[in-house]
């Protein structure tokens, strides 16, 4: 999994990955907490609102699984998916 740095720390493009690219999230506002998920392929985006009581890291899990999810309902054939921490 790339991190923050490894991302930022090129000049140019972003370091070469295997697979799919898919970007998750989860946040936290006065309004509420809400999860998302990017498929940087087709540009497919979902968002999930949890509710006032979900925490960060409740989001950010469910933004996890949600992509999990996603993928597997796709049926794709790739072995390797990248999720670059943001």
């Amino acid at each position: 999994m790339l991190t923050r740095e490894d991302w930022t720390k090129a000049t140019g493009a972003p370091p070469a990955v295997k697979g799919l690219v898919w970007f998750t999230d989860g946040s936290k506002m006065r309004e509420g907490t809400g999860a998302g998920v990017y498929w940087q392929l087709i540009g497919r985006r979902l968002s999930f609102s949890l509710g006032r009581k979900a925490t960060v890291i409740q989001a950010e899990i469910y933004a996890i699984l949600a992509c999990a999810y996603e993928i597997k309902s796709q049926n794709r054939q790739e072995k390797y998916v990248s999720a670059p921490i943001v």
